[in-house]
């Protein structure tokens, strides 16, 4: 009896005494799973810093950037799959609010508002997108604007314009009239921006992907499967990788089919 309340006595001066973790190395716990492609380890590690403090940036949008990688790769055959992923990309544009209010001058909480809100947008109707594209819009912008080499915003950018664009023409004019005004966007930009995500960060591979899909709507098909190859030969940097490569080949796969 006198040895445990020994141990115990021990273990809560330890606590008080620093040998508690902080916010600061449940972040760096959470980047070493992050970098280790463990997602979950990763978010779990963010939430605990969270718990210690509230308003710590880097938990705060690095936790929705888990949240949104987490809710990408659910399997498609999960039944409550749609359900799923709204609650996740719904609470990871939540977090990200409260990292653009804890830090408005860093290029990642904009992005990752950007990045979770427009994960979100893509799972309800077609006016609420409408209606939430300009938003999104500003925080890439914003994005861009406090860091110009911030790749991923111009990856998010160039996927703005095509999603844009592909309203265009006779659409746009019928959705203006259901929707209200419906922003302007250009293929032709998208693959700027794209491109440009990649002469930043030439080793990501869902660049590829996205500029691929881009070229395929400006009917550049064979720059279009040069792009779908490149994404499925680079190595995996990320946790999502494996499931962008997949979509890399069943979009390759439909090019060829359209060649014989």
């Amino acid at each position: 009896m006198k040895k445990s309340l020994t141990l115990i006595a021990l273990a809560a001066f330890l606590a008080v005494t620093g040998f508690a973790q902080t916010a600061e190395e449940h972040v760096r716990m959470g980047d070493e799973a992050y970098a280790q492609f463990d997602d979950q380890k990763a978010l779990e590690h963010y939430q605990e810093a969270l718990k210690l403090e509230p308003n710590h940036y880097e938990a705060l949008w690095k936790a929705s950037r888990a949240m949104v990688d987490i809710a990408d790769v659910i399997p498609a055959a999960d039944k409550d799959i749609k359900d799923r992923q709204m609650k996740m990309y719904t609470e990871a544009t939540a977090i990200a609010r409260k990292a653009v209010a804890a830090n408005p001058n860093d290029t990642w909480g904009h992005f990752q508002l950007a990045a979770s809100n427009g994960k979100r947008l893509l799972l309800l109707g077609k006016k609420e997108q409408i209606d939430a594209s300009k938003a999104v819009r500003a925080e890439i912008d914003k994005a861009i604007e406090l860091d110009p080499t911030n790749h991923l915003a111009y990856h998010a950018l160039g996927r703005w314009h095509r999603r844009m664009d592909e309203i265009g023409g006779a659409k746009r004019v019928f959705g203006s009239i259901l929707y209200g005004s419906i922003p302007k966007g250009s293929f032709e930009e998208s693959e700027v921006n794209l491109r440009k995500a990649i002469e930043l960060r030439p080793e990501f591979v869902n660049h590829y992907l996205e500029l691929g899909r881009t070229l395929v709507a400006l009917k550049k098909l064979d720059e279009a499967a040069e792009a779908f190859q490149k994404c499925i030969d680079l190595p995996k940097t990320t946790s999502k990788d494996d499931v962008i490569k997949e979509e890399a080949r069943a979009e390759l796969a439909k090019l060829k089919s359209k060649k014989k």
